[in-house]
């Protein structure tokens, strides 16, 4: 497979993992609001920073996953359940609930390429998220577990993360009074896209039949 598609693969994948508004791409938001369009990009860029390294975290656990097949079969079933409910909690279940005012104060840059570091490194969905994307992706022959391969998933991932927060830092003041960040939506989002989730995972069982 080529590194060009490997890339996108890996951007297209990232980058839906933060359509939902979530801390990170909220706080973004926020800060460009407050303090700048590049306060905001400095967050972003040390957000991506610790994806890139989640990202490489998670292939090499898929690349070890990927060696014994057995234990792929399992842990795909379980997270096939997993994914399910969670998809089915936040579209029937979740209630809407007063939307957190997150602070932005800092007094520089470098604080803010940190503030995005830490903020990224306490949020470890995307370790299993991109284990198992890449696990996915690598049973459909779309990508290999070389290290070119897996360098470039990871940029690709980093990217499109970082395409995401920027659209939230430019296009979030335009539609933060609207019906799309509201709490309700919020919820419907995180479900549809973990329904789709649990939709490959169900062909992907299907397939190995």
């Amino acid at each position: 497979m080529s590194i060009t598609v490997i890339f996108f693969l890996g951007l297209i994948i990232a980058l839906i993992g933060v359509i939902p508004p979530g801390l990170l791409n909220m706080t973004a938001a926020k800060i460009s609001l407050k303090e700048g369009y590049s306060r905001g990009i400095i967050f972003s860029i040390g957000v991506c920073f610790i994806v890139f390294l989640q990202t490489y975290i998670a292939a090499m656990f898929a690349r070890y996953l990927s060696n014994h097949p057995h234990t792929v079969e399992i842990l795909r079933q379980v997270a096939l359940v997993i994914f399910v409910l969670i998809a089915i909690y936040f579209l029937f279940i979740a209630k809407s609930s007063p939307k957190p005012d997150i602070e932005t104060h800092a007094k520089s840059k470098q604080s803010r390429f940190f503030q995005g570091i830490f903020l990224s490194a306490i949020n470890v969905f995307p370790i299993p998220y991109q284990a198992y994307m890449t696990i996915s992706i690598a049973g459909f022959g779309w990508f290999a577990f070389d290290p070119m391969s897996i360098l470039t998933y990871c940029s690709g991932a980093a990217t499109g993360t970082f395409v995401m927060l920027y659209v939230y830092i430019f296009f979030f003041d335009k539609i933060k009074s609207k019906k799309l960040t509201s709490q309700k939506n919020m919820n419907k989002s995180i479900g549809f896209i973990t329904a789709i989730v649990a939709v490959v995972t169900f062909i992907n069982i299907v397939m190995d039949l």
